[in-house]
């Protein structure tokens, strides 16, 4: 081979590996130029260039070659880059306490559309994971998309490889249901191509904030929230989720903050998953809830509209003390450099930020020295869009092989 030829061949060969990384700039909307691709990508334009029309005709994103200049900036401006609108999408499912859903997610974390919700979880997860995937698959009929894989969230520890949910405390599910083969199943009985995966609700929603939301620009993210009943927490070390050895990192659910207080489903007592939780929040302001709507919808509404109750307001300063507790001795531990909150815990910090950040820096030595920001998850239903996150994984990692 001549010397020519091997030089064209090796910028192939790198203009394709490229392919990926820049797929994933331009995912989480850290290349919305092929002048900041270029950079960050440390390639020639040329091969930016390249890369870019690569993943065009792919069909995953659109070069836009004739942006308007911007208003006193000079010389020409740079091509901007989107994902593409009518692109693939993935399908996600997301099983909790209070019910399940499914949607159709696209790239950059966008929902396309989302099937109605369903309130009742049977005992049998073949059977809600059949009806969700169904939800899902009358989704993909009607939408005319190609699907690229598939994600499912739900509310347990999920044990790596073999993708059981070992505790699901808050479904009458057994303990260690092999909840990926089982929606994997279902996603091949149901016609759907692409790999399915499988992933604790609250890691999920950590990787979505990490790449579209809250957490974005974080290298030690912590991530605490209330899901319909129970709390959970997960962590993105220098940018990717952090899981343990086999899948069952960072339960902080079953950290006590209250020794004296509620029995745990977990055997302990005064757990932030029985102390800081929805149904805690209904019953320490003294209300009944109800079976109309989720315990989070009827906690969130509580605090929202009726903050100046003295009930409702005692129930939240006492909440808030003791998830600050907690989050003070994780900020011990972990050392995080931002922390996200989310489902009741988001409302909860809303409602009286500087209370909760002052008891996690009161309680806290790294807190003491260096506030560590607190800030509210942002995107909506982010258990379904990180289920998504996990789908769109393989695309990321090697675009042209899954996708040819």
């Amino acid at each position: 081979m001549n010397g020519k030829a091997t030089t064209t061949r090796t910028k192939l060969e790198r203009g394709r590996s490229a392919l990926g990384p820049a797929l994933e700039l331009v995912h989480t909307g850290r290349a919305p130029t092929r002048a900041v691709l270029t950079s960050e990508l440390g390639v020639t334009r040329a091969t930016a260039g390249a890369v870019a029309a690569e993943l065009e005709a792919l069909g995953l994103i659109r070069v836009d070659s004739s942006p308007g200049s911007a208003a006193g900036s000079q010389g020409r401006p740079s091509h901007r880059l989107a994902v593409l609108e009518t692109g693939p999408v993935v399908l996600a499912a997301q099983v909790h306490a209070d019910g399940f859903r499914a949607a159709l997610v696209g790239l950059g974390g966008r929902i396309v559309a989302t099937a109605p919700g369903c309130v009742a979880v049977m005992a049998d997860p073949a059977q809600v994971l059949g009806e969700v995937v169904a939800a899902g698959a009358e989704l993909l009929r009607a939408s005319g998309l190609r699907c690229a894989g598939a994600g499912l969230a739900v509310p347990s520890a999920v044990a790596e490889p073999e993708g059981t949910a070992l505790n699901p405390l808050h479904l009458a599910w057994p303990a260690g249901s092999p909840v990926r083969d089982i929606f994997a199943a279902c996603v091949r009985d149901a016609g759907i191509t692409g790999p399915a995966f499988t992933g604790n609700d609250v890691n999920l929603t950590a990787l979505a904030e990490h790449r579209h939301g809250a957490g974005r620009g974080a290298q030690h993210l912590l991530c605490v929230a209330t899901g319909h009943r129970g709390v959970g927490g997960a962590l993105v070390l220098d940018g990717r989720l952090h899981s343990g050895s086999s899948g069952l990192a960072l339960e902080v659910g079953h950290l006590t903050v209250n020794p004296e207080g509620r029995p745990c489903h977990c055997g302990g007592r005064g757990c932030l998953d029985v102390e800081t939780d929805p149904l805690a929040f209904l019953t320490t302001a003294r209300r009944d809830p109800g079976p109309e709507e989720s315990l989070l919808k009827q906690a969130g509404d509580l605090l929202r509209t009726e903050y100046e109750d003295a009930d409702v307001r005692n129930a939240a300063e006492a909440l808030i003390d003791r998830l600050g507790l907690g989050l003070a001795g994780l900020v011990n531990i972990l050392n995080p450099d931002r922390i996200i909150l989310g489902g009741l815990h988001r409302d909860l910090l809303e409602a009286d930020p500087e209370r909760l950040r002052a008891v996690v820096a009161d309680r806290s030595l790294w807190g003491r020295s260096g506030s560590v920001p607190i800030l509210p998850c942002t995107l909506s239903h982010n258990s379904l869009v990180g289920a998504a996150e996990l789908a769109w994984q393989p695309v990321l990692d090697d675009p042209l092989a899954v996708l040819t």
